[in-house]
């Protein structure tokens, strides 16, 4: 299982070594490496979240994000992303920017001109769309009232605040705007970012939610029939409700993957301004293994498993877009702070899961059973 889960990961980092030390030697090798395992360390709270959207789509949109969808995140986001925003940010075209990328290596990232340097200057306005697009993600996952709560106190409270129609967007909005008033040193460029991140959220989200719910509504017309409507040859309407919806969950997925990379790959560029080995490391390695983790959590049902995980991750996903929208201004939070914080999110939410499993064992009763029916159990 975990070799068929991981095997294209470990190819994939295998070439991915040997490419990086055939372009830059042995250097260009160990700050592959080095990339590689940075992407993979810091982005255990994005596998978590993809997890709980791919367990919502069929084997066939699994394959997708597998497959176009890392094709999406190496060239898209960690090499085409970079190329787009220097070149117009700098006023070139998308080959010159490519050209000045490729001119830069061996120059200190600070040094003004340079690739890295024009991409750290375009970092408010990334940060602001970034940002935007997981703090919403965050609000609406914590509004949300639910049976299983990890900080009970503070996720009922939220729940309560939840119950206020579009208190989420309130929020964000507010925020977005005093952040780029007294923190940005130019608010307009700052606020055109951040509300195309909460437009392309709202966007996302709500189609992918309308095509989820127009599939569910066939299969449950079909399961009344007693399934005559899928017995046609040909795509039924069935096939074509869920095909919908699971392109449009994959469609956020990939959005939700660009907000995260956001940050690490202008972080990247303090370890190495070249775009190849950003590509290989952050790429090829990083990205494939997070999405074979996102896999893995789905088949071996860690998620139901241990039932805190998804509260850790969004909690680290609400740390990470506060992080994103400070930096708008002139504080910049270290890359390995902000996946550090993540991780102790996730290992809380971990131990806190194991620890609440041991108990419930111990009572005999079934640890995926929802806070609801362990009460009505114990009266």
């Amino acid at each position: 299982m975990n070799l068929r889960i991981f095997g294209w990961s470990y190819a994939v980092t295998i070439v991915s070594l040997i490419i990086a030390f055939l372009y830059g030697s042995w250097e260009a090798l160990i700050l592959c490496a080095i990339l590689g395992v940075l992407e993979v360390s810091l982005s255990f709270d994005n596998a978590v979240v993809n997890a709980t959207i791919l367990e919502r789509m069929s084997a066939f949109w699994q394959r997708i994000f597998l497959t176009i969808g890392i094709f999406i995140a190496v060239f898209g986001m960690r090499l085409i992303f970079p190329l787009i925003i220097v070149a117009v940010t700098a006023g070139l075209n998308p080959v010159e920017s490519l050209t000045l990328a490729l001119d830069s290596r061996g120059r200190p990232p600070e040094e003004p001109g340079t690739y890295a340097y024009l991409l750290d200057q375009a970092y408010p306005q990334i940060a602001a769309f970034g940002g935007m697009f997981l703090f919403m993600l965050f609000l609406d996952w914590m509004f949300e009232d639910r049976d299983i709560k990890w900080l009970r106190p503070i996720e009922h409270f939220l729940a309560r605040v939840g119950s206020v129609e579009r208190i989420s967007v309130v929020i964000a909005v507010v925020a977005l705007v005093l952040l780029s008033q007294f923190l940005a040193d130019d608010p307009a460029v700052v606020l055109l970012a951040g509300s195309l991140g909460l437009i392309t959220y709202l966007a996302v989200q709500g189609l992918g939610q309308f095509f989820e719910q127009a599939g569910q509504a066939q299969i449950d017309e079909v399961a009344e029939e007693g399934g005559a409507a899928a017995t046609g040859s040909g795509p039924n309407g069935l096939v074509k409700a869920t095909g919908k919806a699971g392109f449009f969950l994959f469609l956020y997925l990939e959005v939700l993957d660009a907000a995260f990379s956001f940050d690490g790959v202008i972080g990247a560029f303090a370890i190495t301004p070249d775009p190849i080995i950003i590509a290989l490391g952050l790429g090829l390695i990083g990205a494939m293994f997070v999405r074979s983790l996102t896999v893995f959590l789905v088949r071996k049902g860690t998620l139901a498993d241990y039932v805190y995980l998804e509260h850790g991750a969004h909690w680290a996903i609400g740390a990470l877009a506060v992080i994103l929208l400070i930096g708008i201004g002139p504080f910049h939070v270290n890359e390995i702070v902000t996946g550090l914080i993540g991780v102790v999110f996730i290992g809380a939410s971990l131990f806190a899961s194991i620890r609440r499993n041991r108990r419930l064992a111990a009572e005999g009763i079934d640890t995926q059973k929802t806070a609801d029916e362990l009460a009505a159990e114990r009266a």
